[in-house]
């Protein structure tokens, strides 16, 4: 085609309408390739969340092409003199967009990640993985891809006045813009209601920043901000609707095992280096006589981690498990084998995580009065007191006041108030340590004491600021403060031992599913954790985290990645290390056990 002899206006106007079409067809193409998102996500189970989905795929690539057509193609219209030199631009650019989108598939197919530098390091790194292996194979299409943009780019400019006439463009640009403003407004509903099975698809699609106005509305009184803080609180993010593979493989329990009872003690936020004969003699002198696990870590810094303590699996997955009633396999086989109940708390299970995802079937009693640690001990050695050895019974006591040492928050981060603060733990330790005397006590006077094994550890530690971050308390960093904590353990017919390798609350599930129940099936068909008892080797890495984030702790340092991806390095004392890369073998491996149970092993 020759077209020297028109204006420049003409050229301008034939190239602009081409590049619309040419965006359109490229718009279908990119929600085709979308798909394979939709494929590796969870199916909202409600209609609202089907119709957001639908209306997020269809308004969120339409936007995504057209808005890149706008921002670079349409400007070169103008000033590129030939219109074979812009198709060929737009062929290069297209063809460079579609490979991005497609390797991003395979990035969130294989990580459920969209392309970062984190992941991108992934997929360039020299380990010889077979993720790095395979996705260069995807290279492969790019030619192909290339030849198809070329032929659609020469197809589209020949028919140009076919296009036109068939006057469908408009009612086209019309659905996208429905679809893309329509999928935000839901959004920003959802958001403002913690409506999960919309607000869990706000990371599906690569690029998705979708709308929010919580403060707005909270401003102008359209919601209230304690009361979505009170619901999100007690029924989670609702947004953990992803379809659950638990156990990978049938659990079955070929050894009986004696029927021993089961103590487990809670300390909340219990610093591991409490462990001392100033603070806790009393524990002190348990953990001498038992096995002390003196270098054991929280599953989180958070009460996130007593889900990490029963079923051995990390924060990710609370919501999931919450939303799909999965009970912890431990409580299922002690129900199976009809274990008398006797659950107890200082703040009567103030954590939603207890009544509903852990305790599941009804054991938590109503209290008749305002619960303390003392009142919880009156009313244990009362239940305890009733048991006979006729029946095996487990108990979990949990006490709360360590927490609760000072309700006011440090109004400066000088030495004196950190004293100050760290001094009123202490004490706060040390009363707690006394009423843990009587607790020992009456379990070692029973006649039961050699069928009992007996747990005492914390759900997460406590700062003090020692990190010089401004942190203090729980759930504000992942450092050793945070997370270390002890874990002693009474078992029967077990000399005592300190044990020095590193451990986490994600090995007490497997271990006592092994030990204790006598289960044949491997723990890493339900558990991210090993058993206590085989850990005889530093092993390279514990994992640790919370819904939205996760620790991957080695020996020198931690990294700490987001949802999105990115990642964070520092050192043993917690000092960030911004030039400092991961290894990636050592990423790969975290971020694959978070996905497991969602996608296992083919």
């Amino acid at each position: 085609m020759v077209d020297s002899g028109n204006t420049y206006g003409d050229k301008v106007s034939k190239l602009i309408t081409w590049g619309h079409w040419f965006s359109f067809f490229n718009i279908i193409a990119a929600m085709l390739i979308g798909t394979r998102y939709i494929a590796q996500s969870p199916w909202p189970e409600t209609f609202l969340g089907q119709t957001y989905l639908v209306l997020n795929w269809i308004g969120h690539f339409g936007f995504l092409i057209f808005g890149f057509y706008i921002l670079v193609l349409f400007p070169l219209t103008f000033i590129t003199p030939s219109q074979r030199l812009m198709r060929i631009l737009s062929v290069i650019i297209a063809t460079a967009g579609m490979t991005l989108l497609l390797l991003d598939t395979y990035a969130y197919q294989n990580l459920h990640l969209h392309i970062t530098p984190l992941v991108w390091d992934m997929l360039l790194n020299n380990d010889k993985s077979n993720l790095n292996t395979q996705w260069q194979y995807l290279f492969i299409v790019v030619p192909v891809i290339f030849l198809l943009q070329l032929s659609l780019s020469e197809w589209v400019w020949n028919k140009l006045r076919k296009l036109a006439h068939k006057h469908v463009g408009r009612p086209f640009a019309i659905t996208f813009a429905i679809a893309f403003i329509g999928s935000h407004l839901i959004h920003t509903w959802a958001d403002a209601s913690a409506y999960g099975p919309v607000t869990a698809q706000r990371a599906t699609f690569p690029l998705s920043y979708p709308m929010t106005a919580r403060s707005f509305l909270e401003k102008h009184g359209f919601i209230d901000r304690e009361a979505l803080a009170k619901q999100i609180q007690n029924e989670g993010t609702g947004g953990a609707t992803e379809a659950m593979r638990y156990p990978l493989e049938p659990i079955v329990f070929k050894t009986k095992q004696k029927d021993y009872n089961l103590q487990i003690i809670m300390i909340d936020s219990l610093r591991a280096d409490t462990l001392n004969h100033t603070d806790t003699p009393n524990l002190t002198r348990f953990a001498q006589n038992n096995l002390n696990y003196n270098n054991h870590y929280s599953a989180s810094n958070n009460p996130t981690s007593l889900f990490g303590l029963f079923y051995g699996l990390p924060g990710n997955y609370v919501d999931s498990f919450r939303n799909s009633h999965i009970e912890s396999p431990i409580l299922t086989e002690l129900h199976a084998r009809n274990y008398q109940f006797g659950l107890f708390s200082g703040d009567d299970f103030d954590s939603s995580l207890y009544k509903q995802i852990i305790f599941t079937k009804g054991e938590i009693a109503q209290p008749t009065e305002k619960m303390n640690d003392k009142k919880a001990i009156s009313q244990w050695k009362e239940w305890f007191g009733k048991q006979t050895s006729e029946k095996p019974w487990f108990s979990y006591l949990e006490l709360t006041s360590v927490s609760e040492y000072d309700d006011a928050a440090p109004i400066s981060t000088s030495n004196a108030n950190q004293s100050l603060f760290e001094t009123n733990y202490r004490k706060a330790v040390q009363r707690t340590d006394k009423q843990l005397k009587a607790v020992l006590s009456t379990l070692k006077q029973s006649p039961d004491w050699e069928k009992t094994i007996v747990i005492i550890t914390s759900n997460h530690g406590m700062e003090f600021d020692e990190t010089q971050t401004n942190s203090w308390g729980s759930s504000t960093n992942f450092s050793e403060y945070q997370l270390r904590v002890p874990m002693l353990i009474h078992w029967p017919n077990v000399e005592p031992e300190l044990i020095t390798t590193t451990s986490s609350h994600l090995d007490l599930a497997p271990t006592l599913m092994e030990e204790f129940l006598g289960t044949a099936t491997p723990a890493d068909s339900y558990s991210s954790g090993i058993n206590l008892f085989d850990q005889t080797e530093e092993r390279n890495w514990l994992l640790a985290g919370d819904r939205k984030n996760i620790a991957l702790i080695t020996g020198k340092n931690t990294v700490v990645i987001d949802t999105f991806g990115n990642y964070r390095v520092y050192d043993e004392n917690y000092r960030r290390l911004k030039d400092e890369k991961p290894k990636l073998s050592l990423l790969m491996q975290g971020i694959s056990e978070l996905k497991r149970f969602y996608h296992p092993k083919k």
